[in-house]
């Protein structure tokens, strides 16, 4: 398994620091947000900075975070929102990114027409060298499992659809870890990771009680078996959207993630 940080888990440090402690904690690469890279350049950085960072701790970048409101805009809307995705996917190809996540609508989903729409956006992504990649997310209303991704991967129809997997989003939503089977391991662009709690129960949870690989009570041992059943050799990504770590020292915080990872996926 080759192991990933989600910039998430540090979200307050900033940008360059990231990558910074990414690269001497001994990650092999980082997963960027959107709105980080819009911040800094806001600030007056440039994308080329962003890319020397990258460059001088030898970090990919597996995937860009994230495309949204494509999924469940209005046809009137969705000139302006594929707009921004097609914005969003040329500063991940900038990146060197191999696949940008596109998160699904919070409320109901027309598989019809969002298999349509995903589609429109692999092939464009595919003009910009860079693949978008649907995640289902477990405390949406209806876009909420591995099933759920499948159905509108297979409605889609293209060769390059993926999703992302991740343990909390598979418990969340209320799934089966075992369904991460139905999957071939190209079919996977990324795998998220991180643990959760006993307590809220798991219709209360949301991506802040989030916890440490190890620290929660999910079967991740398990889960790393079944990728690695499925022959999924991609990235695992430390991904926690945690209070408390956010206010300790983010080397720390990314060096503690990265030990729980490999003493569970002993790879």
């Amino acid at each position: 398994m080759r192991y990933c940080l989600n910039a998430s888990t540090i979200r307050p440090t900033p940008l360059l620091d990231k990558i910074r402690i990414a690269g001497e904690v001994g990650y092999g690469a980082i997963e960027l947000w959107h709105e980080d890279i819009d911040a800094y350049i806001a600030d007056g950085g440039v994308l080329a900075e962003v890319k020397n960072a990258l460059a001088d701790q030898g970090l990919a970048v597996p995937t860009t975070i994230y495309l949204a409101g494509w999924f469940d805009a209005t046809p009137e809307a969705y000139p302006v929102a594929l707009d921004e995705c097609k914005r969003r996917m040329g500063q991940a190809a900038e990146l060197g990114a191999s696949y940008v996540i596109a998160s699904p609508p919070a409320g109901e989903a027309d598989y019809d027409i969002g298999a349509a729409r995903y589609r429109e956006l692999l092939e464009v992504g595919a003009t910009m060298g860079v693949k978008p990649s649907m995640e289902f997310i477990g405390f949406v209303e209806q876009f909420t499992t591995i099933e759920d991704a499948l159905d509108v991967m297979e409605r889609c129809g293209h060769p390059d659809a993926t999703t992302v997997l991740d343990p909390y989003h598979v418990f969340r939503g209320g799934g089966d870890m075992e369904s991460i089977l139905k999957l071939k391991p190209e079919q996977v662009a990324i795998s998220h990771f991180s643990d959760t709690p006993d307590t809220p129960s798991r219709e209360k949870q949301h991506d802040h009680n989030r916890v440490m690989p190890g620290e929660g009570h999910l079967d991740l041992a398990n889960y790393c078996a079944l990728l690695q059943e499925i022959s999924y050799e991609g990235w695992l990504s430390l991904e926690l959207f945690n209070e408390k770590h956010w206010a300790e020292d983010p080397a720390e915080v990314a060096r503690v993630g990265l030990e729980k990872m490999q003493g569970i996926a002993k790879v």
